[in-house]
Parts: structure tokens; C-alpha cells; sequence
């Protein structure tokens, strides 16, 4: 990189509650970074790299930021070494205490949005979301647009590898959300997603009820009654090959009884209009 175009390090937000690390790569892309996917991270040692690998693929402008919990297979060790290996946006926030899924989710966003990423993003690390998909997702972010979720339940979605009973549970969470919150989205599950920085600007995320997978849906709630607009784009689903999932039916049962903690706090949404 030469020396006109060296750019400074960002900076690691401030967590109150959370002890963290924040890497950033030694020599980042020279394009400016234009999205950032940020990826939660639990004992994903076996898909971390090649998720990576694809992601950066897509432009030198796309970034990676995965969001760890101190995973005891290694996953951040793996990351730091992609960071020295490779002239690319890949940081690391390495979270130490107060981990979890939600929590994970919550502080990843409050470091992109540090970073004043102008489209910031999050997709699962076990293989389930296709990279290959996003390219569609960003260019369905028209001007008009605020917000894209990769859907696996629009025309030209599917899901493969999956058993009969895990699709129909998809669809039946799904179908519970949209008649209690009253949300229009199809596929208000997915934790495949990319909004614009302004529009995450307008959350409190320190007062999210959620600390689980729950806070997908939350900030769903939050973010259409603030009266922007979002899309769904169709993305292939496939089931993890490696790893374990730490999706258990506590979790599951838990993410369906605060979907009427949300009534409760949100109301029921009346808007029903989002941009075709």
C-alpha cells in the first residue's frame, strides 16, 4: 500500500458490560470499504476461512467482521491468521465475558456502526447463507431502499439438506411472528441481512429486550414501525455440513415466547406496505 493511501486503524467502541479485543487487519484492502458483513462466532474453526475467502471474493470493498466468543477450538487464532495472510477488511472482535448470541449480534453492530460503514450486515458461519447471494442482496438496495432480508420464502428462495420437519418449522414460526407482530416480511427468521447505517443509527441497542436469536425479529419491529423501508431478496438456505449448531429447543421455545414480550413492548404493527 503506498504511503498516500494508508488509512488509520479503527477504533474498538466501548462495551460497558463486555471484555473485548478489537484486530484489525495489518494491511487492509486500499479500497474503502463499503460493506461489512459482521458473523457471530462460537467453535466455527471448520467454516471460518473458507466463509471469509468467499465474502472478500465479491469486491475488495466488502469486509468481514467476526464477532467471537471466545471460541475454545481456536476460530479467533484462525481469523488473526487470514488478517496476516491477506491484504483485505477482515477484523476481529474478540468477546471475552458476556457472551451469546444476541449480545454478540448487539455489539457487532455497535462496532460497524463505530467504523461508519455505510452498509453493515450479518450472516451465520456455519455455510447456511451463500455468500454468492449478497451480490444479489446489494444490488436490490436501491435509493429507495433501507434494508434487505435474504428470504428464504419469496419466489426464487428455497432450502436445501433440511428435513420436512425443520422446514415446517421455519414456515410456522414464521406465519406465529407475522400474526402477532403483524410484520410483512415473509421470513422474519433469517439472520441473513443487510441494512443501511442510518437506519441502524435509529436503534437503542442497549434497551433491546432480547439477549438471544429473538433480537433478529426485534430489530425487524423496531425498524419497520421507524417507517423505513425493507425488501426481501431470495437466497438459497442449506443445512450446515460442519460444525454443531447450538440452536437447541430451550432456545427455540424461549425465541417464540418473547415474540409476545415484543406485542407487549411494540404493539401490534399496522403497516403493512414495504417496497416490492
Amino acid at each position: 500500500m503506498s504511503p498516500e493511501v494508508v488509512r488509520k486503524p479503527f477504533s474498538m467502541v466501548s462495551f460497558p458490560e463486555t471484555e473485548a479485543e478489537f484486530f484489525n487487519p495489518p494491511v487492509p484492502s486500499e479500497s474503502p470499504l463499503s460493506l461489512l458483513m459482521i458473523i457471530p462466532t462460537y467453535n466455527e474453526s471448520e467454516n471460518i476461512a473458507g466463509l471469509i475467502d468467499r465474502i472478500i471474493a465479491l469486491g475488495p470493498e466488502f469486509g468481514v467482521l467476526v464477532v467471537d466468543d471466545h471460541s475454545p477450538d481456536g476460530t479467533a487464532e484462525l481469523v488473526r491468521r487470514y488478517q496476516a495472510t491477506h491484504a483485505a477488511h477482515v477484523y476481529l472482535l474478540l468477546r471475552r465475558t458476556n457472551r451469546g448470541r444476541g449480545q454478540a449480534g448487539i455489539d457487532g453492530y455497535l462496532q460497524a456502526l463505530c467504523m461508519k460503514v455505510p452498509v453493515i450486515g450479518e450472516m451465520d458461519a456455519d455455510g447456511s447463507h451463500a455468500p454468492e447471494d449478497l451480490a444479489r442482496m446489494v444490488h436490490s438496495l436501491r435509493e429507495e431502499v433501507s434494508g434487505v432480508i435474504g428470504s428464504r420464502l419469496v419466489p426464487g428462495g428455497r432450502e436445501e439438506g433440511r428435513s420436512l420437519a425443520r422446514v415446517l418449522l421455519t414456515r410456522a414460526a414464521n406465519l406465529y411472528i407475522r400474526l402477532i407482530l403483524g410484520l410483512p416480511y415473509r421470513d422474519a427468521t433469517s439472520g441473513y441481512r443487510i441494512f443501511r447505517r442510518e437506519v441502524l443509527e435509529t436503534i437503542r441497542w442497549n434497551d433491546l429486550v432480547s439477549r438471544g436469536p429473538s433480537i433478529l425479529q426485534e430489530m425487524l419491529v423496531i425498524i419497520h414501525r421507524g417507517g423505513w423501508s425493507l425488501i426481501e431478496s431470495p437466497i438459497v438456505f442449506r443445512e450446515r455440513v460442519l460444525g454443531a449448531s447450538t440452536l437447541n429447543h430451550r432456545i427455540l421455545l424461549n425465541s417464540l415466547r418473547i415474540i409476545l414480550e415484543f406485542r407487549k413492548r411494540y404493539g401490534r404493527n399496522r403497516r403493512t406496505r414495504s417496497v416490492a
